[in-house]
């Protein structure tokens, strides 16, 4: 019996990639013979590091993981799926609200662009980390050194340090 190769692709903000993101990423990089870890851009969201500087944080993380490659876009990533001629879309899933996003996601994807979507469930030490929590704990001055990479981590301090946030009373008189 012939194996076709499968690639997949597991789009994401990743502002800052989390270890619950990288649980996802060595998981599934096991199920797929070819991994694409997709970088876009929430407009929903302000970002916090460049796509640029999200790109190589996630290159750097994943350089030992030869399967993995990782690629930035700025389209529905539903087109960027077609494009790279993915098989399937990877999802992590962390709660119950996240299963129906997600599943309304899974459902339009497939619908419009005729993609699956694969579901990977987080292990329990991540199911409560997110991005927009990490960078909201960070702007105040918490520790997230637990919940992210040691890399990213030094690299969320600098950020902070060289920019830090603007507060609603630090408007110019």
């Amino acid at each position: 019996m012939e194996h076709n190769p499968v690639t997949a692709i597991y789009p994401g903000s990743f502002d800052p990639i989390t270890r619950g993101h990288l649980d996802v990423i060595r998981r599934g990089n096991k199920m797929f013979d070819r991994l694409i870890i997709a970088v876009g851009q929430n407009p929903g969201k302000e970002e916090l590091f460049s796509r640029e500087e999200r790109v190589e944080m996630i290159r750097r993380l994943v350089a030992d993981m030869p399967r993995v490659s990782v690629e930035s876009f700025d389209c529905l990533t539903v087109e960027f799926a077609a494009r790279k001629k993915a098989d399937v879309m990877l999802r992590g899933l962390r709660n119950l609200s996240d299963v129906q996003y997600e599943f309304q996601l899974a459902m339009t994807n497939r619908t419009v662009a005729g993609i699956e979507t694969v579901f990977i469930m987080t292990s329990e030490e991540f199911g409560y980390v997110s991005s927009t929590i990490v960078r909201q704990i960070a702007m105040l001055g918490g520790d997230v050194s637990k919940l992210l990479p040691q890399s990213v981590y030094q690299q969320l301090r600098q950020k902070l340090t060289q920019s830090p946030p603007k507060a609603e009373n630090d408007l110019p008189e």
